[in-house]
């Protein structure tokens, strides 16, 4: 539920973010989809293919399969080329494991959050937002 230009959502993994978006057009699968070298989305059949995810807050309705996923995410994190925070409509499993995972072994933060499904117009169309994701809740504002 929106107050002012905040928005309240479910902190999945803990954490601060505060950056440029990145909507995503459809789901993808960080096993095969994006180089965790260079933050590149490399899944040729997705449409936002040489787009680069590097120090954005990705927004996407959800992951999309392989478990393997959360360590291609957890190396990006690591490395410096994963995204500043995620913020998903629906919970998963996948995407909450590689940023937990990178938080625990390299002390490296990326929130994930979950949002409002009535939020998510407003938040794609802001151009930059700050996540704030704590034991108690989360906080998204537009920023």
């Amino acid at each position: 539920m929106s107050a002012g230009n905040g928005f309240a959502a479910v902190t999945l993994v803990p954490g601060r973010a505060e950056a440029e978006v990145f909507v995503m057009a459809e789901p993808l699968s960080f096993w095969g989809g994006l180089d965790a070298t260079t933050g590149e989305i490399i899944d040729r059949w997705h449409p936002q293919s040489g787009e680069i995810l590097t120090g954005r807050i990705l927004l996407m309705e959800s992951g999309r399969g392989s478990s393997s996923g959360s360590s291609v995410l957890a190396e990006a994190i690591r490395a410096g080329t994963g995204p500043a925070g995620i913020v998903l409509l629906t919970r998963d499993a996948i995407v909450s494991l590689g940023a937990l995972v990178a938080a625990e072994l390299y002390d490296s933060s990326c929130p994930v959050v979950m949002a409002a499904a009535a939020d998510w117009p407003a938040l794609t169309a802001a151009g930059r937002l700050i996540v704030e994701a704590g034991p108690d809740g989360a906080a998204i504002r537009i920023g």
